[in-house]
C-alpha cells in the first residue's frame, strides 16, 4: 500500500472528496453596523433585500464575533461547491478533442492542480503568463483564441512535468487546451 500511495499521491482523490464549503459575500445594513451578513445576489441570508446592504469585499466569515447568526446557520446548512478541478472539468469537456484535452480532463480527475484561473484582457494574460514559444501542444490554437476576443479567461494546471493553459472564451466558444514543460 505504500508503494501505490508513493506512485500515485491522488489515488483517494475525487471530486465528491473535493467539493468545498459555500462561500458568500460579506455585507451590512446600509447605516446600521456592528453586525456583518451572508451576501447573495438577492440580499442577505437572513432575508434582508439588496437595495439595503453595502457589500464589503470580502468573503462572509460564520466563526467572526460581528456574524449574523441567522445567517452563520443558513451558511453551515448550504450546499458545498464544485472544486476548481470539478468546474474547469466540466468547461474543457467541450474543448476539441484531441490526446492534449483528454490528457487534461485525465489530470483533472484524479486532482491535479490549478494554479491560476483568471479573468482579463487577452492581450496582458498573453505576455503575462502565456510562453507561447514553450508551448509543445496546443500553442498555435492558443494564439488564435488570445487574439480572437479583447477578453478571456485563462487557466493553468500543473500535473507532473507538465503544465496546460486553458483559454476560455467569454463568447460561449469553445475552450482551448496547450501544454508544455511546467517551469522551474
Amino acid at each position: 500500500m505504500l508503494i501505490r500511495m508513493a506512485q500515485d499521491p491522488y489515488s483517494r482523490w475525487s471530486f465528491e472528496a473535493a467539493r468545498e464549503p459555500a462561500r458568500f459575500g460579506a455585507g451590512e445594513v446600509d447605516g446600521v453596523p456592528g453586525t456583518e451578513h451572508a451576501v447573495d445576489a438577492d440580499g442577505t441570508l437572513c432575508g434582508i433585500p439588496e437595495q439595503r446592504i453595502v457589500r464589503y469585499r470580502h468573503l462572509f466569515v460564520a466563526h467572526g464575533r460581528h456574524a449574523c447568526p441567522e445567517c452563520r446557520r443558513q451558511v453551515a446548512a448550504a450546499p458545498s461547491q464544485a472544486s476548481a478541478q470539478e468546474r474547469l472539468h466540466d468547461r474543457v469537456v467541450a474543448a476539441a478533442p484531441g490526446s492534449t484535452r483528454d490528457d487534461l480532463l485525465s489530470a483533472l480527475r484524479t486532482g491535479a492542480k490549478v494554479v491560476r484561473w483568471i479573468d482579463g484582457p487577452s492581450a496582458g494574460l498573453a505576455q503575462y503568463y502565456v510562453k507561447l514559444d514553450e508551448l509543445r501542444d496546443g500553442a498555435e490554437a492558443v494564439a488564435q483564441a488570445l487574439g480572437a476576443a479583447e477578453s478571456v479567461g485563462l487557466a493553468q494546471v500543473d500535473d507532473g512535468p507538465w503544465r496546460f493553459t486553458v483559454v476560455l472564451p467569454h463568447d460561449g466558444g469553445r475552450p482551448v487546451v496547450a501544454r508544455g514543460p511546467q517551469r522551474p
